[in-house]
């Protein structure tokens, strides 16, 4: 496609200079000349100047005001909203060719837009017009795989996803994480807006997968289209038990981030609900409520283990 337009959607939080930095790799793309970029920015009510220096960078970006209590989600959803619409800094009306889904804390490499268009063009000249492009990331200091398209462990646990790594050729992928994400008008015609019942987790999983149900499909471009270091570190059950009082496990869980586990990040109740019930099937009712009886039964496992070690102790 030639001088494909492109709404660049972002939310941010406290994080000026990822936010600035992120940005900056946007702006400095190769090949600028060649695409016409809008750019989205929900600031959801941040305390550290980060509205004023981005509009005294970049002035050119489109900045929306959250009240702090939006999230990734529901700020990606704002912005989303707003590139729907047309709401561009000279009130026109803009019909993008593509959406660009671009987490503050992802750095581009040069050449990651150029590489997510190419991808594109060539998914689609294979026959798959309605095709969502996934940038994968790497740790800044590793190079290790953080973020990308998602695949199915198995059909035992159609909840659990794992990434996929990414080759020198577009690979087939279940769902996706936002962090660099390339969405196609004909898919975002289809499958509109991400769900705003989810707050800050989900919402993306679920916008890979509403895409497959309507007849799109998730393609992980080839190679890294730039660095994104994992925002939190797993937790074992275990030093979940002994390091977090359990009431206290409970509070997090209510809360918007959840309580981030080994494998998984622990959503709010009801958030997991709505996700099993789409993507679950006939058993969606086990695999919303066993993580939570895992977590009620964890004081009962660690009075076992107490047990345990008193009679190992005695013996």
């Amino acid at each position: 496609m030639q001088n494909p337009t492109i709404a660049v959607l972002m939310t941010c939080y406290n994080r000026k200079q990822k936010t600035l930095d992120s940005l900056d790799s946007l702006f400095s793309q190769d090949g600028g000349e060649d695409r016409s970029l809008s750019v989205y920015l929900v600031d959801d009510g941040s305390t550290d100047g980060t509205t004023t220096a981005v509009a005294a960078a970049y002035p050119q970006v489109n900045i929306l005001q959250g009240d702090g209590s939006l999230f990734w989600n529901r700020g990606m959803h704002m912005a989303f909203a707003a590139a729907l619409v047309g709401v561009a800094s000279q009130n026109e009306n803009r019909d993008y060719d593509y959406y660009l889904w671009l987490n503050d804390d992802t750095i581009l490499y040069p050449a990651a837009l150029a590489g997510l268009l190419h991808a594109s063009d060539a998914v689609a000249a294979k026959g798959n017009p309605q095709a969502i492009i996934v940038g994968a990331t790497c740790d800044p200091q590793t190079g290790v795989l953080t973020y990308g398209g998602l695949e199915s462990q198995d059909r035992y646990r159609p909840l659990r996803f794992s990434l996929v790594a990414p080759g020198s050729e577009p690979q087939r992928c279940d769902t996706l994480n936002g962090n660099c994400v390339l969405i196609p008008k004909s898919v975002a015609g289809i499958v509109g807006n991400l769900d705003p019942a989810f707050t800050h987790y989900l919402g993306d999983l679920d916008y890979g997968l509403r895409t497959q149900k309507q007849g799109g499909s998730v393609w992980l471009a080839p190679g890294f289209c730039g660095t994104c270091s994992q925002n939190l570190r797993p937790r074992t059950w275990t030093e979940t038990t002994e390091n977090l009082p359990w009431y206290l496990q409970w509070q997090r869980v209510g809360q918007p981030k959840g309580l981030n586990l080994t494998q998984m990040t622990l959503p709010p109740v009801t958030e997991w609900k709505i996700f099993a019930q789409r993507y679950a099937g006939l058993l969606w009712p086990v695999y919303w409520l066993f993580p939570y009886l895992r977590l009620l039964l964890l004081p009962v496992v660690r009075i076992g283990s107490n047990l345990r070690s008193s009679q190992l102790k005695l013996d």
